[in-house]
C-alpha cells in the first residue's frame, strides 16, 4: 500500500501527539476522566441543594444568618428571568465566598465565586432565575455564612420556559 505525503504527515502528527501525552503522564487523568462522572474537586454534589439551609449545608456551615452589611442590588421585575444581572457587595471582614441562591430554580445554588486575600468581595453578574422567587447573596466569612435577599419577580420565562 503506497502512502501519499498528506497521509504520512497526519500519522506522524497524531503519533507526536500521542507520544507527547505519554510522556507528561496526562494519559492517566484522562482516563479517570471519561470513568467518572464527577471528577477530583468537582462541586457538582453542592449544585444538588434544594434550598438556603441545604445550601449551607452542603458547604460546610451549619445555618446563614441574616446580615446589612451584604449588598445586593437586582431588578425587582425582571423582563426576561433568562438574564437577571445581580451585583452583590461583602463589608464583612474576611470574606471568602459569594454564593447566588435562588430556592425555585432546578438547581437553588446557581453560583460560587470564591474571594482570594486581599481581594474586594464585590461580583457583578447574570444569572438565569426560573420563575418569581427570592434570590439570595450568601457569604461566608472566617465567622461562618451570612446572607440577604430579595425578591425578583419574573414575568418571561426563565429556566422553565
Amino acid at each position: 500500500m503506497k502512502m501519499s505525503r498528506r497521509e504520512f504527515l497526519q500519522a506522524s502528527a497524531t503519533g507526536t501527539a500521542m507520544l507527547a501525552v505519554f510522556a507528561t503522564g496526562l494519559m492517566p487523568s484522562l482516563a479517570a476522566a471519561t470513568t467518572s462522572p464527577l471528577a477530583v474537586g468537582d462541586d457538582r454534589k453542592q449544585f444538588e441543594a434544594q434550598t438556603l439551609d441545604d445550601v449551607v449545608k452542603a458547604l460546610g456551615g451549619s445555618k446563614a444568618q441574616p446580615s446589612s452589611d451584604i449588598s445586593l442590588q437586582a431588578p425587582p421585575i425582571a423582563e426576561n428571568g433568562a438574564v437577571v444581572p445581580l451585583v452583590i457587595e461583602s463589608k464583612l471582614p474576611g470574606t471568602r465566598m459569594i454564593a447566588i441562591v435562588s430556592e425555585k430554580n432546578p438547581h437553588a445554588l446557581t453560583a460560587t465565586f470564591h474571594i482570594p486575600d486581599g481581594t474586594e468581595p464585590y461580583i457583578m453578574t447574570r444569572v438565569k432565575i426560573a420563575e418569581t422567587s427570592k434570590v439570595y447573596a450568601l457569604v461566608q466569612t472566617d465567622k461562618g455564612f451570612f446572607y440577604t435577599d430579595q425578591l425578583v419577580k419574573v414575568t418571561l420565562g426563565g429556566c422553565g420556559g
